[in-house]
């Protein structure tokens, strides 16, 4: 039985910080930040005010709808650490194993990850590139305590503690000053394990797949990485963090792994037993003006290619949720939507299902089927599916591995919301090993080079985080 505590709120920067410092002390830590104060948290922002005039393809302004923002208000930033119970498995039957340990541990948090390699346990696949990282591929533990904050108040539940001894200890943490290089030769160098040459030869190799009738999208990503790389990972979070305000934002201990991730992408979200996937297809960089903003988000609007991007990925989702779900009720909420991060802007769908509902089913069996038929995230994959995934294998370099897989949480309820892994950093300490993965969907009207830019937009960030200038 969790002992739960509430206190009052002063300066939430103050106490994300400290919460942030506090939580890597232990070996089991998920921090979750939405970059919004007194929003859901894992729910993206509004665009910004600047943009609110702009009519979006469905007619209907963003703000006017609700957009993004339609989840009820919960928590700004909610961290779990320490661990009361850990599930670790790769694939096989790691989904099985996970059903398990819910059961057992029904009604309680849990915190935890899936990484994209379950495919191969899904789908008669294989996973055979070079994996610098070495997670398990489904990683899951009962925390000790879960700390949340909402409405200008920080609430702790806790085992086997009193709340208030672990406010006093938050509140106590003296975060660490900066690690910068000391000089410029130790500066980390990324290099790209796929040449750019090589790269733009695998797109127009896809592109003939396209033509042949193999597929209709598919996502390359290629590696960035380095070796023997000393890294704080919380300094580097906190410039990411900084740098990107992304919704879904988060800082992971695995023991010595970590993954720092400035992710604007919602996986999957059950509230009740509705079910929400807003799948993100379509990227520009920002503006340095709110005139050239405005002109951007306009061009990425009516860009027919981005528009076929990404309803193919939405038709793929509405799929997905369809074998879980009543029938007739997965809608397309919000199609095409454009919203504004803070080095981006993104189009965004949001589709919504209501899952079915067995009353015989003590253990709502049907929530983890859900994450599970999704899974991998359609728009880190491609159409058809498991096509998309056979040439994955074949064109990339690196095992993805947590990279494009998915980091949440289930609450006391039955609820769970999980991100989509990208714009991430992921990093073994024992190893020294640095990787940041970025890609995009290719589709016949892809133009080489342009995908090998739009690469280069999305490593920015994790670029400048990891080398600032």
């Amino acid at each position: 039985m969790r002992q739960t505590a509430v206190f009052p709120l002063g300066n939430p920067a103050f106490w994300k910080k400290q919460l942030l410092h506090w939580a890597v002390g232990h070996e089991l830590a998920i921090y979750l930040d939405s970059n919004r104060v007194g929003s859901a948290a894992f729910t993206p922002p509004r665009p910004r005010p600047f943009l609110a005039g702009y009519e979006e393809v469905s007619g209907m302004n963003a703000l006017d709808r609700g957009g993004l923002n339609a989840a009820l208000p919960g928590w700004e930033c909610l961290v779990a650490a320490g661990a009361v119970s850990v599930l670790e498995t790769n694939t096989g039957h790691a989904f099985e194993r996970l059903r398990f340990f819910q059961h057992d541990k029904k009604g309680d948090w849990l915190f935890g990850f899936f990484g994209y390699d379950l495919k191969n346990e899904l789908e008669q696949l294989a996973s055979r590139h070079f994996d610098g990282i070495g997670l398990p591929d489904i990683g899951f533990f009962q925390p000790e305590t879960v700390v949340g904050i909402k409405n200008d108040r920080i609430e702790i539940q806790t085992v086997g503690r009193v709340p208030e001894e672990i406010f006093e200890e938050i509140k106590a943490v003296k975060p660490a000053g900066s690690k910068e290089p000391k000089s410029p030769n130790e500066k980390m160098e990324l290099r790209p394990r796929i040449a750019k040459g090589d790269y733009l030869q695998k797109v127009e190799a896809i592109r003939q797949h396209i033509a042949g009738g193999d597929l209709y999208e598919m996502n390359l990503c290629q590696e960035f990485f380095a070796e023997n790389a000393g890294l704080d990972p919380v300094t580097v979070f906190e410039r990411l963090n900084a740098i990107g305000k992304a919704p879904f934002s988060t800082f992971m201990r695995w023991r010595d792994r970590y993954l720092l991730s400035a992710s604007p992408e919602r996986f999957l979200k059950k509230e009740g037993q509705k079910v929400i996937s807003q799948p993100i297809k379509g990227t520009r960089k920002r503006g340095n003006s709110p005139g050239e903003d405005d002109k951007i988000r306009q061009e990425l609007a009516a860009s027919e290619k981005d528009r076929a991007e990404n309803v193919m990925i939405v038709d793929l989702v509405r799929n997905d949720l369809a074998r879980n779900c009543i029938p007739g009720s997965v809608r397309v909420e919000e199609l095409f939507g454009i919203y504004t991060f803070e080095t981006v802007h993104q189009m965004i769908s949001t589709v919504t299902g209501i899952l079915k509902n067995d009353p015989n089913d003590l253990n709502d069996s049907n929530s983890l089927n859900t994450l599970r038929d999704a899974f991998p995230p359609g728009s880190m994959t491609g159409a058809p599916k498991v096509m998309a995934m056979e040439l994955i294998e074949q064109y990339e370099h690196t095992r993805r591995g947590l990279y494009s897989g998915a980091v949440g949480y289930f609450d006391p309820n039955g609820d769970f919301d999980f991100n989509v892994v990208i714009r991430s950093i992921l990093y073994n300490a024992a190893d020294g090993y640095v990787s940041a993965q970025v890609g995009g969907a290719i589709v016949f009207d892809s133009v080489p080079e342009q995908e090998y830019e739009e690469c280069l937009v999305k490593a920015e960030v994790m670029i400048r985080a990891l080398i600032p200038v």
